[in-house]
């Protein structure tokens, strides 16, 4: 590659200091022959000295999130203090491949009709690890439309930052708990032009078995809602909109509402019968199941509700 753009890369953290270093170390230790600046955004705490050499041609920037507390306004400050040509992001518990900035940027530049390029993960939990990779070359709206594509995360998406900021927009400060923000982020980039692919796992991303959102089942409720009504185009991809009736009557049941839940269960099995969540959501609303065991288990399995 005759010119190098300069990347940045966007890491939200709070009082996780151990966790930071590691992220910090593994942006640092790219491959990449050009320059990656590190802006670490501290979330609702103060900053703090990261602790580590910065090597030629690395730079980093500690700043404060002045936007909304928590992880979407934080990435919104990192990209709108960013000087790269190109963003990505790495959450403070998650690590990048030595690959990954040098096989995106060339992706980028040989695929001129896309500005989102996102890669596969290996999905660390409990000291296991499973890798997840995309089969397709480029997403298209649809296919998220159809399935959360749970093998892109947000810790592997690099993007122009010209396209993130005036095209695909920020990531949405409004979602009720941020649930699911970034999965929203990643819809308005593939309804774009698509999200380009690399087929090999470039970033560790390091999940728990107990998710944060666990117990709070009104908000989710709100913001699955939320997201049907900013995606009218849901109504046309019924497997989607079954997969989120079906996480509706999950969060539904959870909280105890068996009526709603039910009927949100019986929407769901309407349009897709494959449904697994609907299942589930009928079992917890009939107390069979209790809803965190349901949940935990799936994440050790490496799957959500």
């Amino acid at each position: 590659m005759a010119t190098y753009p300069l990347v940045s890369a966007v890491i939200p953290t709070r009082n996780r200091p151990e966790l930071l270093r590691r992220a910090v170390a593994s942006v640092f230790s790219q491959d990449y022959a050009g320059e990656i600046e590190c802006i670490v955004v501290f979330d609702q705490s103060e900053p703090a000295p990261v602790g580590l050499g910065v090597p030629p041609k690395r730079r980093i920037r500690l700043i404060t999130n002045g936007r909304s507390p928590g992880l979407a306004g934080a990435r919104n400050s990192g990209v709108l203090a960013a000087r790269g040509e190109l963003v990505g992001f790495c959450d403070d518990d998650d690590e990048w491949l030595a690959q990954k900035v040098r096989l995106q940027v060339d992706e980028l530049a040989s695929n001129p009709s896309v500005d989102v390029v996102a890669s596969g993960m290996y999905v660390y939990r409990n000291g296991s690890a499973i890798a997840r990779v995309p089969k397709e070359p480029i997403l298209r709206f649809g296919d998220f439309l159809r399935s959360r594509r749970m093998e892109i995360h947000q810790g592997t998406i690099l993007v122009s930052r010209e396209t993130f900021l005036d095209k695909i927009g920020l990531v949405d400060e409004a979602i009720p708990g941020g649930y699911g923000e970034d999965y929203d982020w990643m819809l308005r980039a593939a309804r774009l032009n698509g999200i380009a692919t690399i087929s090999q796992p470039l970033a560790r991303i390091h999940w728990s078995d107990e998710s944060w959102f666990v117990g709070r089942w009104k908000m989710l409720v709100s913001a699955l809602h939320y997201l049907l009504e900013k995606y009218p185009e849901f109504q046309q991809e019924p497997v989607g909109l079954a997969r989120i009736y079906g996480q509706i009557a999950f969060a539904l049941a959870a909280s105890g509402k068996g009526p709603e839940a039910r009927a949100y269960a019986k929407r769901c099995l309407h349009l897709d019968a494959r449904q697994l969540r609907a299942y589930l959501a009928l079992l917890v609303a009939a107390r069979i199941l209790r809803p965190n065991f349901v949940v935990t288990t799936a994440n050790r399995l490496g799957r959500g509700i």
